[in-house]
């Protein structure tokens, strides 16, 4: 399209918006903030957000949509114990809520009706904090050109923990009073208080540190992974192979970790290139098979005998 010369807009993302097409002619609107689906292209003018997210972009947005289901799960385990057994119709409705919550979410972005999203390209971590960069050309009055550089990958995460919340209100406690009897009833809905709890600290995390966890979300699965696995196999005393069979809920927990170490390195790899990446999913296994062989070598009551017989 022609391009009448104008002022360059100052700001690195403030735009001119498009008033008008008249054939090859389009006519722009003074520099300020670009609605919302829109970015700035490399002319500073306001261009609608018509492309798909790419592979890492959703891997991001599964973990985002990952963070309140696993601590669902774990605040249902936690305040569940051995009394009730109403532990795993909570895990399934927690999935239920967060699988609907993450496909209405879909529904109701751009375009509406579709599981398919409109985004823009995250081209540098600046575009997630686009309110730290209005310029103040007199250094007196501000510009303020905030907008949604990366939309959707922003604000549809607050709308997905949104819905989880919703749903969670009106699906767990009637659950809940119904199937955990086994449980007093102050006990019953710690697991439901708990989430009232995570739910404002996730949206919080997100607001202040989406871009970064942008980043850094596949190094953190793994590393969580690998210290949350240590942690319940040093609690649970699982020193060999046999002891993960005992009980079905071990190999669940662990093959849980096996998944989410899979997810991290995929999402380090992005399987731009098969033939190199999908053999690094063969090292999953490696954390707990090192476990297992160190695990008797680092018993405490082993290492405090041995103590003490070389005195």
């Amino acid at each position: 399209a022609a391009m009448a010369v104008q002022p360059v807009c100052i700001g690195l993302y403030c735009g001119r918006t498009v008033l008008s097409v008249n054939g090859s002619v389009e006519t722009y609107g003074d520099c300020g903030v670009c609605p919302r689906g829109q970015r700035t292209d490399e002319n500073k003018i306001c261009r609608e957000c018509m492309g798909s997210p790419d592979r890492y972009d959703w891997l991001y947005l599964g973990f985002m949509a990952m963070l309140p289901l696993v601590l669902h799960w774990f605040f249902i385990e936690w305040y569940s114990g051995k009394k009730s057994s109403s532990a795993l119709l909570q895990h399934i409705t927690a999935l239920f809520e967060c699988s609907i919550a993450a496909i209405v979410t879909l529904l109701v972005s751009d375009p509406v009706g579709s599981l398919h999203i409109h985004s823009c390209k995250v081209k540098k971590l600046s575009d997630w904090y686009t309110m730290l960069y209005n310029p103040s050309p007199d250094y007196i009055t501000t510009v303020h050109c905030t907008h949604e550089a990366v939309y959707p990958l922003y604000t549809i995460v607050f709308i997905y923990y949104a819905f989880c919340l919703v749903l969670m209100m009106l699906l767990r406690p009637l659950l809940v009073k119904k199937v955990a009897c086994g449980l007093g009833k102050s006990d019953r809905f710690k697991s439901i208080y708990a989430a009232l709890y995570f739910f404002p600290i996730l949206t919080v995390l997100q607001a202040v540190g989406g871009g970064l966890l942008y980043y850094a979300f596949p190094y953190i699965i793994l590393v969580l992974s690998l210290v949350t696995l240590a942690v319940y196999m040093s609690a649970s005393e699982v020193e060999s192979f046999k002891d993960l069979l005992v009980r079905k809920k071990r190999l669940v927990v662990l093959f849980s970790h096996w998944l989410l170490h899979a997810y991290g390195i995929i999402s380090i790899s992005k399987l731009d290139k098969l033939e190199q990446d999908l053999p690094l999913l063969a090292l999953v296994p490696a954390p707990t098979l090192f476990y297992l062989l160190t695990a008797k070598y680092t018993e405490p009551s082993r290492i405090l005998s041995e103590g003490g017989n070389g005195h």
